[in-house]
């Protein structure tokens, strides 16, 4: 059906009598087509950024150029031959190809009717700006309304998406990127009809089109990145159910405690993967330790104990991770040289492991696990102040303090079993109990409803 409406799109420009600018169409159409190129060779495609293809209408500035200067029945062809070459990652491939030809072809037809209401031909034939950015403006919204509307029905029905959250999204996560490649468009409408002619225009696609292809490759590896992250949660969750959930939120926390310290962006990303990665390492730890219901014998504490180390050996490879792999080594460092796995005191514990080891204590205290309830985020606050200059930085610890105060904390339950009469507690809450006297097993914590031994699970 819907190839049925993207052909009656492009009927017109094939009756006899239209005076259809079919050099044009040729040029433009030509030029989409070409942009799908590097995608589908393999030279071409390390080139100009990774061979991973990108699909129809990476480079949009082609059609909406189009869509500016042709009537909607020839927008409607230049937007069809780069759609049926584009790479499909998913079978079958040729009703795909078929089916984002004919999207592609309405949404263009219906942004260049859009255009043309608002007076586009006459604003490029004379003074173009600002008065053309009205018509570029009316066309990139007319498309992102035709790509959402057709995407959410093919999610409804083909993919069996509930109608309620189909569309959801889809507008505003589309609009935005549609009208900067109509902006492109329009400049490129412009100097096409300007005395420079086509080859101006196209000169003016080169280093558009350039950029376009890094910012599609840099995406690809940020979307590979966390792939990879997201695989190795899913792990450690499957694995330990006590914590299913406490690795997102761990970098949550750390990212509030960077944020307040004023770290940058780049930082700020270095410590969210710190946080969400820091107990990867108990993949190398046996699953009956983890799972163990009552207190760890010594030989286990040992075992739990090495979870920092497997995690840095998992992660060495792992290049883009930077300064998180020093968290994921020794977040379990303590400030007086007490902590494991290699009793760094204070500034020999790198910044981003002081910064985890505070949002990990954090979010442990304040998560309901099946052996014992949370702590009240003030109780959790005045522990980890108790404990800073002992076993955290103080430094983090208000860092936090003022992060919370900001923005609050929303506290989670991540005990996917029920389990009867717990005695193990993680290592990430404060080692120090209650009383003045430092840590001894078996000394229950004011909160919890029953006694908990301080076992190291490395939660």
């Amino acid at each position: 059906m819907r190839g049925g409406g993207a052909g009656a799109c492009a009927l017109p420009a094939l009756r006899p009598g239209v005076d259809t600018p079919w050099t044009t169409v040729a040029l433009l159409a030509g030029l989409h087509a070409l942009s799908e190129l590097p995608g589908r060779r393999r030279i071409l495609g390390r080139l100009f950024g990774g061979s991973a293809p990108v699909g129809s209408g990476s480079f949009l500035p082609v059609l909406f150029a189009a869509v500016l200067l042709l009537p909607p029945a020839g927008a409607a062809l230049a937007a069809v031959p780069a759609a049926l070459l584009g790479h499909v990652d998913r079978s079958p491939g040729g009703v795909r190809r078929v089916w984002r030809a004919a999207r592609t072809a309405l949404a263009a037809a219906a942004a260049s009717g859009a255009a043309a209401l608002c007076g586009g031909p006459a604003v490029l034939a004379g003074p173009a700006l600002p008065y053309a950015l009205v018509p570029a403006g009316a066309a990139a919204l007319a498309f992102s309304l035709v790509v959402t509307a057709l995407d959410g029905g093919i999610l409804a029905t083909a993919e069996r998406v509930p109608v309620r959250n189909a569309w959801r999204g889809l507008l505003a996560g589309s609009l935005g990127p549609h009208l900067v490649h109509g902006l492109a468009g329009l400049m490129t409408a412009v100097l096409w009809r300007s005395p420079y002619g086509p080859p101006a225009a196209l000169l003016v696609l080169l280093p558009v089109y350039i950029s376009s292809r890094v910012l599609a490759q840099y995406h690809r590896e940020q979307g590979a990145h966390r792939s990879t992250i997201r695989a190795l949660v899913q792990a450690v969750d499957i694995k330990d159910r006590y914590t299913r959930g406490h690795s997102e939120r761990v970098g949550r926390a750390s990212v509030l405690i960077a944020r307040e310290l004023g770290m940058d962006g780049e930082r700020l990303e270095v410590l969210r993967f710190a946080g969400i990665l820091h107990d990867v390492g108990k993949l190398g730890v046996p699953t009956r330790v983890l799972r163990k219901d009552g207190p760890l014998t010594p030989e286990e504490r040992r075992v739990i104990e090495l979870h920092p180390e497997y995690g840095h050996e998992i992660v060495r490879g792992i290049g883009f991770l930077g300064e998180a792999r020093a968290a994921i080594l020794h977040h379990h460092e303590r400030l007086d040289g007490s902590g494991y796995p290699y009793g760094l005191a204070g500034r020999q514990i790198p910044e981003v492991a002081r910064v985890v080891a505070v949002a990990d204590a954090f979010d442990a205290m304040t998560s309901t696990r099946s052996y014992r309830r949370a702590r009240p985020v003030p109780t959790a606050v005045e522990e980890l102040k108790r404990c800073a200059g002992t076993q955290f930085d103080p430094r983090m610890v208000r860092a936090l303090v003022r992060a919370l105060e900001r923005d609050g904390w929303e506290t989670a339950a991540t005990a996917a079993t029920a389990v009867t009469a717990v005695t193990a507690v993680i290592a990430d809450e404060p080692a120090v109990p209650a009383q003045p006297s430092r840590g001894r097993p078996g000394a229950p914590a004011p909160q919890d409803a029953a006694p908990a031994a301080r076992h190291r699970r490395g939660g």
